[in-house]
């Protein structure tokens, strides 16, 4: 069991969920345990960060149902945390564990702020680029580490625009083997050429391998994903830039 929390590390645990939690939406709860002693917090240092929080929104339809993270040795802005907000003076490394509801994942997909920021797809297809305009689109997970897809999308190729409605189920990749595509039907519209298929199995393959997930604040590189009934858990690695900017825009981006 932990040692009992000192003064300075109950203040400084106190600031950061403050912190945190005004820059949110939304928290069922939150709880922070900073590490410390009086010493190394007037120099600015700080020996640990645990963070642990359920329920969080971040614009408005981003949800999470659980997060941990976890950092080592950091060091902080003295001054501001004394008023009840802590800056980090420089990025920190850490590990964090997402868990969302298949309900959060189709929230978020179906969101306008999800849809403003990915509005198209384009695949080359034997070198013609063709682009995919989303209109719904529903992820239900199963259990047995597979994940089911259904939606309409709107393909735009050489001039022409088509509607095309489907399913999918996918094995997402693994240290040991490549993201695999077990089912797919189309289920409104003409259907798709095989090099469609393959084309827009190749572009899965690099979305669901992107080094990272950035939200402005922190980046995550994804190490494990495990697929239950119902909710899909994260396994990262997180590059934490700052603690007060997490309800900010959340991008596709690399560091």
């Amino acid at each position: 069991m932990p040692d009992e929390p000192r003064l300075e590390e109950q203040a400084l645990s106190e600031a950061a969920e403050m912190t945190i939690a005004t820059q949110l939406d939304e928290v069922e709860n939150i709880d922070v345990d900073v590490r410390t002693d009086l010493l190394k917090m007037v120099q600015g240092q700080v020996n640990s960060v645990s963070i642990a929080a359920q329920g969080l929104v971040m614009q408005k339809d981003i949800r999470v149902q659980e997060i941990e993270l976890h950092t080592d040795s950091i060091a902080i802005d003295l001054l501001s945390a004394l008023f009840g907000q802590i800056e980090l003076n420089q990025p920190v490394d850490a590990t964090a564990r997402l868990v969302l509801t298949e309900q959060d994942i189709n929230r978020a997909l179906n969101s306008d702020y999800i849809r403003s920021k990915f509005p198209s797809l384009e695949l080359n297809v034997e070198g013609q680029i063709v682009t995919l305009e989303p209109q719904q689109l529903e992820v239900h997970l199963p259990g047995g580490d597979k994940m089911g897809f259904r939606g309409t999308i709107l393909l735009h190729e050489m001039g022409d625009i088509r509607r095309l409605g489907f399913t999918a189920m996918i094995r997402p990749g693994t240290m040991k083997q490549p993201l695999l595509l077990e089912a797919f039907h189309c289920t409104e519209g003409e259907g798709i050429s095989l090099e469609f298929a393959i084309a827009l199995i190749k572009k899965a393959g690099e979305l669901v391998n992107l080094p990272y997930v950035d939200l402005e604040g922190m980046a995550l590189r994804i190490k494990k994903l495990e697929l239950q009934e119902g909710s899909l858990t994260l396994h990262t690695d997180a590059y934490v830039r700052q603690l007060n900017n997490l309800n900010s825009e959340i991008v596709k981006d690399n560091i």
